[in-house]
């Protein structure tokens, strides 16, 4: 077996062969918090099987209420001192199970959040998304969703950054590499690395091309059921970050890391049914339900906006004519539409260009369902599509701010109708937190202009 080769699928069956043979002695147990990072223990493979596999195993679910630095904050009905921070459980999908070849002797399983009566968290990001493909699947219907993922490449290490203050970092490319083969040469061996691993773990690799901020690179994968395609995409993300360490590199998923072009995450989604065939597409245009679905999206997009822009940082993206939308507009293969109808037949399908790389694939999938069904259900009509400059339409506008974004939020009588007060209130507290830590920081920007000049 090569060593950037994953073997066979890794099912049940042969996890346990190749933990009795010593070829795998580690198995990862991870779910994605709210922030969309992994969290979970890393276990011996003999307690895996003999104990974890069929019981789950415990954390503390405070890991669905702590900012990102993982301080306690207040404000969580789930999890708290009064309540005093008990666990939950952590139980392994075994439909899940994949390698990691960036890490010898390790293999990983996605874990879903009950509370020990075996009721679901009803916060966990997984759960969010199961709530809505259930009720696609109640209608005969599932999602195929697509993530792209952009990333900027530095040649400094993770340490190396920290130590700066992340200040005069060196990115991988010092120009404009957008589809620039030269370019994407220049850290090939990187990106080579990430590609053949995540394809070892299982994941449909497509392509890898430069994008247009300095060091700014894109692998792609291809698209999948929901879930899986989040699942996947939560696992590349810390994979690429694991392995840029281990090449003594470092990259950010950042929505805008500094003032040049951000990272987004556009997400590509339509919907199939029980037979396979396109639910969206008649022809070569859009279905009935499709131009209702795609309405949903549009008529929502606004106040489901948390779930699209999560941090602080999102919003600085959504600037006229930096590829990011700023018009809640939607269009035929338009760019500077917040919603691009992209593919023909079959492959028909909404582009959602609003996320940045920032974004938590879970509730940002569920968002687009929640709102497209939202559409259907009420038979919402699109309006005809933007075909010039959406940046100076002036039609609505995405959210600028992340306290407009809760504000919006709060007042949603579809987010509360699709997710539950429980979920609405708990990333409200999540929104609420993060601004008050940002509105108590000093920042540079402050520091230059009054230091010496106020």
């Amino acid at each position: 077996m090569r060593a950037n080769d994953g073997g066979p699928p890794l099912t049940l069956d042969r996890l346990r062969a190749e933990i009795e043979s010593g070829a795998i002695d580690t198995v990862l147990v991870a779910f994605t918090d709210m922030q969309g990072r992994l969290q979970g223990k890393r276990l011996s493979g003999r307690y895996f099987l003999q104990e974890v596999l069929d019981h789950g195993t415990e954390g503390c679910n405070y890991l669905l209420a702590v900012d990102v630095e993982m301080n306690t904050v207040d404000g969580y009905a789930m999890s708290s001192w009064e309540t005093g921070y008990g666990d939950f459980v952590m139980r392994p999908d075994p439909a899940t199970l994949r390698r990691t070849p960036w890490q010898q002797g390790q293999a990983m399983v996605n874990a879903d959040l009950t509370w020990h009566d075996g009721s679901p968290v009803a916060a966990s990001p997984r759960q969010i998304l199961r709530r809505q493909t259930d009720r696609l699947a109640a209608r005969g219907w599932r999602a195929m969703v697509g993530t792209e993922l952009e990333f900027v490449v530095y040649r400094d290490s993770y340490e190396d950054a920290w130590n700066r203050g992340y200040r005069d970092l060196t990115p991988a490319n010092r120009y404009n590499v957008d589809y620039s083969v030269l370019g994407g040469a220049r850290v090939e061996p990187l990106l080579r690395r990430i590609r053949t691993e995540m394809g070892g773990a299982g994941m449909y690799v497509e392509s890898a091309k430069g994008e247009c901020n300095l060091g700014q690179h894109e692998i792609a994968f291809r698209f999948d059921e929901a879930v899986a395609t989040c699942d996947n995409h939560a696992v590349y993300k810390n994979a690429a970050k694991e392995i840029a360490a281990q090449e003594d590199m470092a990259v950010t998923f950042m929505a805008k890391p500094d003032e040049r072009e951000g990272n987004s995450c556009h997400i590509h989604i339509s919907l199939r049914g029980d037979d396979g065939g396109p639910v969206l597409a008649e022809g070569q245009g859009l279905s009935k339900p499709g131009r209702h679905f795609l309405a949903g999206q549009l008529a929502a997009l606004r106040e489901l906006t948390l779930f699209l822009a999560p941090n602080i940082n999102s919003y600085k993206r959504y600037v006229p004519g930096s590829f990011a939308p700023t018009a809640v507009a939607w269009g035929v293969d338009n760019r500077t539409c917040a919603l691009r109808l992209v593919g023909h037949g079959p492959s028909l399908r909404v582009e959602n260009r609003v996320p940045g790389g920032d974004v938590n694939p879970y509730l940002a999938t569920a968002a687009l369902i929640a709102a497209g069904l939202d559409g259907i259900d009420r038979e919402l009509e699109p309006g005809d599509p933007t075909t010039g400059n959406a940046y100076t339409s002036g039609l609505p506008t995405v959210p600028t701010t992340m306290r407009e974004a809760l504000e919006l939020w709060e007042k949603s009588e579809l987010a509360r109708t699709a997710f539950g007060d429980e979920v609405v209130a708990h990333y409200a507290n999540y929104a609420r937190v993060e601004l008050a830590a940002y509105e108590a920081a000093v920042t540079d920007w402050e520091l230059y202009r009054g230091f010496e000049r106020l």
